[in-house]
């Protein structure tokens, strides 16, 4: 009797480890994605997504190297267990994205924890199909899709891949915890952002980032900026923010605070910012400003900046006009360490 209860608890066992170490690699191209660059493999991918949430042990869905047609999709969660979506080939979004749903982006990632994306595969959002179209205060602007969102995940990585021509924005990140990029690569042309952090977001660090040409980081609390070097950018507004060990080739507005600024002309001059900006520093800033004025602290007059720290700062100019200048309004500064130029001389 003994030796019958043995054998049959061995047998549960065995029946339940099956269960366990089911299938844990799911290739798109098993689910019917084609890599013709035609076929949109949209359904393909979210039904080996699906597979692979449900299993109860770590696993891994994969788009294998080729080139691939995708439309918008959501990979969404909570998944039963740790998912890697390993993207080895190009996937392309559709140029004409007029049946896509507003603000959903082109690809979403959202409700997930200790998800990776990896793969070295890249995300062509082939912009080139809406650059050049005006989009000051137009809907339109809105309604294209960022090539990469990622809502409310935890415990994640995302690490190489490249995102490529964006019709909009490349990466969008909200509401996530303990989310890291690295190794992550985003080509797009001139005069985008580099890194660009809205409200509410505290507590980031960005370290080795190679930027431009383009806006440059333009972060907003708690944020540390270590570490990196910034190529025909302009600006970069701060508060409570500490910049450090930067190096600047052929910036414009390479250090700027900036309570005047007023885009489009939608502001009333008159009334001062009541945004009050303190804890901010820069320290070991070296390089090449292609703007005259490379040091511009304007803090309002309605609540001027306090502690601000300079330390360190090296940056020449290579223009027509002569050496590099500063200006500094409402500002209380602490310098230290070399200034040139020199900064904040007259500092209110």
């Amino acid at each position: 009797m003994k030796l019958n209860i043995a054998a049959i608890s061995l047998l549960l066992l065995l029946a339940s480890v099956a269960e366990v170490s089911g299938n844990t690699y799911f290739d798109v191209t098993k689910y019917g994605a084609q890599a013709d660059g035609k076929t949109d493999i949209s359904q393909a991918l979210l039904t080996a997504w699906e597979a692979a949430c449900a299993s109860p042990i770590a696993s891994r869905v994969v788009i294998p190297a080729g080139i691939y047609a995708l439309g918008q999709v959501t990979i969404e969660g909570p998944c039963k267990a740790p998912i890697n979506l390993i993207v080895k080939g190009t996937v392309r979004a559709p140029v004409d994205t007029s049946r896509f749903k507003p603000q959903a982006g082109w690809v979403a990632f959202q409700h997930l924890d200790q998800f990776t994306l990896s793969g070295y595969g890249v995300f062509d959002g082939q912009g080139q199909s809406v650059w050049g179209q005006k989009c000051s205060r137009s809907k339109y602007c809105h309604q294209l899709p960022i090539n990469l969102r990622f809502n409310f995940l935890t415990n994640s990585i995302i690490k190489d891949i490249t995102s490529k021509d964006s019709k909009q924005f490349h990466i969008n990140v909200l509401g996530c915890r303990n989310i890291t990029f690295f190794q992550v690569t985003i080509t797009a042309p001139e005069d985008n952002d580099c890194v660009s952090i809205g409200d509410g977001s505290e507590q980031i660090d960005i370290t080795k980032v190679n930027c431009g040409p383009g806006h440059g980081i333009t972060p907003v609390i708690g944020i540390r900026v270590n570490n990196c070097t910034l190529s025909d950018t302009m600006n970069g507004t701060a508060t409570e923010m500490h910049f450090a060990d930067i190096v600047m080739n052929n910036v414009s507005n390479p250090i700027i605070i900036d309570q005047e600024y007023c885009p489009h002309n939608q502001c009333n001059l008159q009334v001062p910012s009541r945004v009050k900006l303190s804890n901010i520093s820069f320290k070991n800033i070296r390089g090449t400003t292609s703007t005259e004025l490379a040091v511009n602290l304007v803090c309002s007059k309605g609540a001027p900046c306090q502690k601000v720290e300079l330390g360190n700062i090296d940056l020449k100019y290579t223009g027509p006009e002569g050496t590099a200048s500063s200006q500094c309004k409402n500002v209380d500064a602490t310098l230290w360490g070399t200034q040139q130029p020199k900064t904040c001389a007259q500092a209110a």
